[in-house]
């Protein structure tokens, strides 16, 4: 009856402390839209680290070069439309993604990762770390980022 139970595994949690992060860099170039949003979702979040712990903000910061040339496939291109509200009567604004890419393409990037955001405090937090640019140049050579392919 004396029968010796084997060890449990173990889950364990990283604390904010324990976290390591880095700067990591992404040529927009020829992308698609989607696919790209939630790839840089996933590195913002941490989901790419094996240690990723939902309550911590684990994730790494990413920079984004080459924003105006993300394409996006079928007739997006002519139908997809980014919806505004000015707060006036009648004030609905509507953007088509050919005049919106020209104009603002952060933006259209942006909105596309922050809808596959956690809605909450630490999804917040953790949107912060996202550096979006149009052309090749960006400030941010000090934090020495780390080239990636996607």
């Amino acid at each position: 009856m004396g029968h010796k139970r084997q060890q449990e595994n173990q889950t364990t949690l990283t604390r904010k402390e324990d976290v390591r992060k880095q700067w990591l860099m992404v040529n927009a170039e020829g992308l698609t839209l989607g696919r790209l949003s939630s790839e840089i979702a996933k590195i913002l979040r941490g989901k790419h680290k094996p240690s990723f712990t939902p309550h911590v903000d684990m994730g790494d910061g990413v920079i984004v070069i080459n924003a105006e040339k993300v394409r996006v496939t079928g007739a997006k291109e002519a139908q997809k439309i980014y919806r505004y509200y000015t707060g006036h009567i009648g004030g609905l604004r509507e953007v088509p993604f050919r005049n919106m890419i020209a104009r603002n393409p952060e933006y259209v990037l942006k909105i596309a990762i922050k809808g596959m955001m956690p809605k909450s405090r630490l999804g917040k937090q953790q949107l912060r770390k996202l550096r979006i640019f149009k052309g090749d140049q960006h400030p941010y050579s000090a934090q020495q980022p780390i080239k990636v392919d996607m």
